[in-house]
């Protein structure tokens, strides 16, 4: 299982959001997600979010929150676990991104995008300013086909 991280920075009721249009065989091709990528050799959670956010965006972030770990499976692609951070505050002027256009989407339009059924789930709780949780999204091709959900004290949480 490869381990990725995935930030979804805040501004006046707004997520930065990456729609992936640049990168060629790109699994997230089309879709608009949050900024991350693939920890480097020795990284942290922490340290991998805040690198890829430098890389991606010229942004320093100076306040955020570890909100959860995502498993994903699928039956096309390797299993992932997914360190999941929302960022309520940065420094810096944001700039061109090599792998999609980023876009400052207003919180209550983002669910109109296209988005991956499991991001959805995981956005919703983000936006509810739930603790802390786990959540296992298994996919067949490009369909959520299970989804399972836990707040960190292992209770479980009603599905999105």
């Amino acid at each position: 299982m490869k381990n990725t991280t995935l930030v979804y920075i805040e501004k006046d009721g707004c997520y930065l959001m990456l729609l992936r249009n640049k990168k060629k065989n790109d699994l997230n091709e089309g879709k608009w997600i949050g900024v991350g990528g693939h920890f480097e050799e020795n990284e942290s959670p922490e340290e991998c979010m805040l690198r890829e956010v430098l890389e991606e965006t010229n942004l320093r972030l100076t306040d955020y929150r570890y909100r959860a770990v995502i498993t994903f499976v699928s039956d096309r692609y390797e299993g992932e676990y997914m360190h999941l951070f929302t960022a309520s505050s940065f420094e810096g002027e944001l700039k061109e991104c090599r792998e999609g256009e980023l876009r400052w989407i207003p919180k209550e339009e983002i669910f109109g995008l296209n988005l991956w059924e499991g991001d959805r789930a995981f956005l919703k709780y983000l936006m509810e300013d739930r603790g802390f949780f786990t959540m296992k999204l298994v996919y067949v091709g490009d369909d959520l086909v299970e989804f399972q959900s836990r707040c960190y004290d292992g209770e479980r949480m009603p599905e999105a």
